[in-house]
């Protein structure tokens, strides 16, 4: 196995356990989402200075796009949080992952990029498969619908997350340099969030603060930096297929780790939703 494989699994298994440690955090789904930016940002910035310590000077507009950057990394990390405290974590993951086809339709709607036929499809597929999976929330509990809603607003805010780094990077930002600087922008967007929501904003043992950490060194700043690595070595079809990996990991490490059983009906939905996002995907390029 080469070395960039390797790394691409390594990061879709990483952040594959981000789940895993929302729900054993000892702090509030927001102030869980603070820790996970606000304890990486630190490393990122100090291996940002060692690799790049040239990095170019930043024009206001490319300021304002990191602010936009933060903005939606923050509602994505939010609202993922709190779709992994009220659903499952197979929900919450898979719905997460449609952020690629919303990026598509909004390309559709406002950029007047026409969509293919397999796209199409693709997003036909998807829908079914979130059908089959709402309609297994209904039966487990009267907060996964509200967590499913929540895993789709995850989806739309990283599809804004996804322009806006676009746009950065055919404006000569580097990956580690959006990596350190959107993690600082989105902890002091959440920190007030979490502190205005009352939920409890420090971890109060050993082994809570050993969660965040993990979430923040292995997860976000571990998962994001080998995911990033690998983009640069490998062709960005396979990659994008390959990581759909990350909500089967997901399941599986909740299964393993939580006790967190999955249904037919929900299994048979997480595999259309795949196979949607798969050929969506496809059918964009």
């Amino acid at each position: 196995m080469s070395r960039p494989l390797a790394a691409l699994l390594a990061g879709a298994a990483c952040i594959a356990l981000s789940p895993i440690f929302v729900r054993l955090s000892e702090a509030g789904p927001t102030a869980t989402a603070f820790w996970r930016v606000a304890l990486a940002v630190a490393p990122l910035w100090l291996l940002w200075r060692l690799r790049e310590p040239r990095a170019a000077v930043r024009y206001a507009s490319r300021m304002r796009l990191l602010g936009v950057a933060g903005f939606a990394f923050a509602g994505d990390l939010a609202f993922w949080h709190l779709s992994i405290r009220y659903t499952s974590v197979a929900n919450s993951t898979l719905l997460a992952n449609l952020a690629s086809i919303f990026v598509t339709l909004v390309a559709w709607l406002f950029l007047r990029e026409r969509p293919t036929g397999l796209f199409l499809a693709g997003l036909a597929s998807a829908l079914a498969g979130v059908g089959l999976l709402v309609s297994t929330s209904l039966s487990f509990s009267g907060t996964a619908l509200l967590g499913d809603a929540m895993g789709v607003a995850t989806a739309a805010f990283y599809a804004g997350y996804i322009f806006a780094v676009k746009e950065l990077r055919e404006r000569g930002e580097t990956v580690l340099g959006l990596m350190a600087t959107t993690s600082a922008i989105t902890a002091a967007l959440l920190l007030p969030v979490a502190i205005v929501s009352g939920e409890t904003l420090l971890p109060h043992s050993a082994w809570g603060w050993s969660v965040l950490l993990g979430l923040a060194l292995v997860s976000h700043a571990g998962g994001q930096g080998l995911i990033a690595y690998a983009l640069a070595h490998l062709p960005a079809a396979f990659s994008s297929v390959t990581l759909l990996l990350q909500p089967v990991l997901a399941a599986l490490f909740a299964w393993a780790l939580l006790g967190e059983t999955l249904v037919p009906l929900q299994i048979a939905g997480g595999l259309v939703v795949l196979a949607g996002i798969y050929i969506a995907r496809t059918g964009s390029r």
